[in-house]
């Protein structure tokens, strides 16, 4: 064993196998797998070993087809048999609101370049004729489904690095890690100690254990997971023999199972309601190639559906009942990425689809190591999407939840329930006194809406407009015609200090960095030019910067501000998270509001539109910045959390003469979409440019060399391919959620492949499973992604959208080539919403004060 290498990975599972192998594929030889026992030893051996590309996260998706595409690769390099068998997959509708899942994924797949196919339950039953048909209203079929040889293909990822230059170390437990003060990590294990660069914890079941040994608690646990294997059975041989293939995957929302294939029988998995955690406090070093208790009184629910809607298996005998560990993130995405506040440590842990996922992580994390960027929008699977929040006893919580729910539908207004409240204001219980409905917003909980008194604070999920709609209205509309106030303090809030805050700043922003008492908006790049950031920054001092972004992002924005911090200490960051909490009052009485409340004069010429200043408000001290989401006359005013229930006190007395309401996100939300406004990782993402972005106005390419400048000013010259648009939408019942599809009716105009949309699709596949082609991306079909009926085809897709309650339109953000995003014609767009495209229309100009006279006063 080395004694000095450039990258350890811990772990030898799928994951780590990956990790390993596109790390020496991308040049680092000199690198080292360590492993406690054998390969495959955690839950890689016992795995069910099915794969598909489907995933509510389409960058997820683009991942995962990437791994699946991986596999024949694999077997060419090593001559290593991954035992694949491509046999597609269903999954089987038994509701109409289970039908309305489906047509969303399926329009979903349109821009990803999946070839699936919203099928009849009859035309199921003729490719999986052991399923009685009359339980199910549809079905969704998707040809790149299998499963393969879990051990033979992580035995390929392990032989492929091996040839690369990698060493793998076996039967070599990890006792401790330490880091030198240059950063060098020492790990410690049985056999001697490692000195590296770079640590990747790919731990699988032992990745908790791996976190703790540098002080991080990793929100992951591990859950029991059953499945069983029948004899053979005569229905299954005979359709073998009639047709010469193998029956295909099914997945039952119903009765929470998976059902395929295994040799001349069928396996069949259940995700139970009842389930159940293993070792969720300390998993023990001494577990291996072992496998847990059978429960099969705990899956008897799910498989008594199962029998109901596969009666062949019911009259199977059981060879072998399965059950074993595998780890789960709070919501069933990986953790993937470097560990804020840690330097060159790694995360590739909680990757329960490691047949679906993990030549993705392994890509991903490769490149992020390599070159400093993972190259895809990873943000679904980034560890630093949870706060300190999600500890041992919420991620326990969580995962239980998301296990239970595995195949159950998530409805767009429907917040659930586990381990909350994690986080909470000050003004939490006036908040629920006022029939508020909350929702998490991460970790805090935050008014969506306020019910009627007498009513139950509750939402009724749905698909479609629910029975909040009419609520979020009468919100919206005491906003624009009076004055509302609503709660805050879900922003990210920083401040940055020191003689060298507005160099670093400027280097790190688009925009150029504000006068004192004054604020600015600008989106942060990386080196490839993308947006990885947007806030709002106000100069407080001389050496003093506020700034407010996106809460979800606080860490994944703490790791890039830190890493790019002057070696000089001429900078500090502050985090305050909920040590600053803030309200936004906004609509035509506003000021007249606030100037009650406050000593000053903040009069339009006294107190301008993007001004920000330190004021007494309510006799309490806080910080003001004129400015709203809202797009409308407003004000944000941010206070220590001591203070807030006394000014959310004055604001709501003062403004009883003004006919003052309440107003939650939603209504928040649906006020943006009037201005045209974006938001962080709906409209910018790390896969858009700032100009695809619109956000010309806020790049000063002019100002200085800021990250990101030189290939800002390249898509500035070359001219975007994309643009974001907003769109008017013709809905009847339900607006656009995110993800649909835009059809064109554009001829034969070719708009080529774009590689921000997601990029190519998986490879398509015939009736025998094996590979027929590129999919229509790849072979640069006429529209972005292949969809195409007549003249009509898809050319860009949905990133978010609702109602306008106040300008009484439906309304749609999203991306479509460039040469059409200023084109207002009627008749040139639909949107697909639940299985109908519904025309819609280019605003390029806000219906709601396109001028922005109202929000300047």
């Amino acid at each position: 064993m080395k004694s000095h290498v450039k990258a350890v990975v811990i772990g030898g599972g799928v994951v780590g196998c990956s990790v390993l192998y596109h790390l020496a594929k991308a040049g680092w030889t000199d690198i080292m797998l360590i492993e406690r026992s054998e390969l495959t030893s955690g839950s890689t051996w016992h795995a069910a070993g099915g794969f598909h590309t489907l995933n509510g996260d389409p960058n997820v998706a683009k991942l995962q087809a990437y791994t699946i595409s991986l596999y024949e690769e694999l077997e060419k390099m090593t001559g290593q048999a991954c035992g694949l068998h491509l046999v597609g997959g269903f999954q089987m509708a038994d509701t109409p609101e289970r039908m309305d899942f489906l047509r969303l994924v399926h329009a979903k797949c349109r821009y990803l370049g999946m070839d699936t196919e919203l099928v009849t339950p009859s035309e199921a039953k003729a490719m999986f004729p052991i399923m009685d048909e009359t339980n199910f209203v549809g079905a969704l079929w998707d040809p790149v489904e299998g499963h393969l040889d879990p051990s033979g293909t992580t035995h390929a990822y392990a032989k492929a690095a091996r040839m690369l230059g990698a060493e793998i170390v076996l039967r070599n437990p990890v006792k401790e890690l330490t880091q030198e003060p240059d950063g060098t990590w020492n790990v410690i294990t049985e056999q001697g100690t490692v000195k590296c660069e770079h640590v990747v914890n790919a731990g699988g079941l032992w990745a908790r254990e791996i976190g703790r040994m540098v002080g991080l608690e990793l929100p992951v646990l591990a859950m029991e997971h059953m499945y069983l294997l029948t004899e053979d059975m005569p229905e299954v041989m005979e359709f073998n023999k009639a047709t010469g293939r193998e029956l295909c995957h099914v997945i039952d929302f119903r009765g929470e199972i998976y059902t395929r294939q295994e040799r001349q029988g069928m396996l069949l998995g259940t995700y139970e309601k009842a389930c159940k955690p293993w070792s969720p406090v300390n998993t023990p070093w001494d577990f291996g190639h072992e496998l847990l208790q059978p429960d099969i009184d705990r899956i008897a629910p799910s498989l008594e559906v199962g029998f109901r809607h596969f009666p062949a298996i019911e009259k199977a005998g059981i060879k072998q009942i399965i059950n074993g560990p595998f780890t789960f993130a709070p919501d069933g995405n990986p953790l993937v990425g470097p560990v804020q506040g840690l330097t060159n440590f790694w995360s590739a842990c909680a990757v329960m689809a490691g047949f679906s996922q993990g030549g993705g992580v392994g890509l991903a994390l490769s490149n992020w190591m390599v070159n400093g960027d993972p190259g895809f929008d990873v943000w679904g699977m980034d560890v630093s999407r949870f706060g300190e929040w999600a500890g041992l006893r919420y991620t326990n919580a969580k995962v239980r939840e998301n296990y239970s729910r595995r195949f159950s539908i998530r409805f767009p207004n429907e917040e659930l329930p586990a381990a909350r409240p994690a986080q909470t204001t000050p003004l939490y219980d006036i908040m629920l006194s006022q029939n508020a409905v909350m929702g998490d917003s991460w970790g805090l909980e935050t008014p969506l809406w306020f019910a009627p008194k007498g009513t139950e604070p509750k939402d009724i999920v749905s698909f479609h407009r629910s029975n909040d709609f009419e609520h979020v209205g009468n919100e919206v509309r005491g906003v624009r015609e009076r004055v509302g106030v609503t709660e805050i303090a879900n922003f990210a809030k920083y401040e940055v200090s020191g003689a060298g805050a507005e160099d670093f700043l400027n280097r790190l922003m688009t925009n150029r960095m504000p006068k004192y008492g004054r604020i600015v908006l600008t989106p942060m790049l990386n080196e490839r030019g993308k947006l990885i950031g947007d806030f709002t920054i106000a100069k407080a001092g001389d050496e003093r910067f506020m700034i407010w972004g996106s809460s979800a992002a606080q860490k994944y924005h703490m790791r890039w501000f830190e890493n790019h911090l002057p070696k000089d200490a001429s900078v500090r960051i502050h985090r305050f998270d909920q040590t600053l909490v803030g309200l936004s009052i906004a609509g035509p009485k506003s000021q007249e509001l606030l100037q009650k409340l406050v000593d000053e004069d903040v009069s339009s010429k006294a107190f301008r539109f993007m001004d920000f200043r330190k004021m007494a408000v309510g006799g309490a001290p806080c910080m003001v910045n004129r400015i709203t989401y809202t797009g409308d006359l407003g004000y944000e005013i941010w206070m220590a959390p001591a203070y807030e229930r006394k000014v959310y006190a004055a604001i709501k007395e003062a403004g009883e003469e003004f006919g003052i309401v309440d107003f939650g996100m939603r209504a928040l939300l649906s006020m943006r979409l009037e201005k045209n406004f974006p938001t962080w990782f709906r409209e910018l993402r790390p896969i858009y440019g700032p100009f695809e972005g619109s956000m010309d106005r806020f790049v000063k390419l002019e100002k200085n060399d800021f990250i990101g400048r030189d290939a800002a000013a390249k898509e500035k010259a070359d001219g975007p391919k994309l643009r974001r648009v907003s769109m008017i939408v013709d809905a009847l019942d339900a607006d656009v959620m995110g993800d649909e599809p835009i059809w064109a009716r554009v001829g034969d105009k070719d708009y080529g492949t774009v590689e921000a949309a997601h990029g190519h699709g998986p490879k398509r596949y015939d009736a025998e499973g094996k590979i027929a082609g590129p999919s229509p991306a790849e072979k640069g079909a006429a529209s972005i992604l292949g969809s195409v009926d007549g003249e009509w085809r898809v050319v860009g897709w949905v990133t978010s959208g609702g109602y306008g309650h106040y300008v009484q339109k439906s309304m749609a953000q999203g991306y479509v080539p460039a040469e059409l995003a200023d084109d207002e014609s009627e008749n040139l767009f639909e949107i697909e919403i639940l299985g109908h495209r519904r025309p819609a229309r280019i605003n390029v100009e806000p219906p709601f004060d396109p001028a922005g006279e109202k929000m300047r006063g």
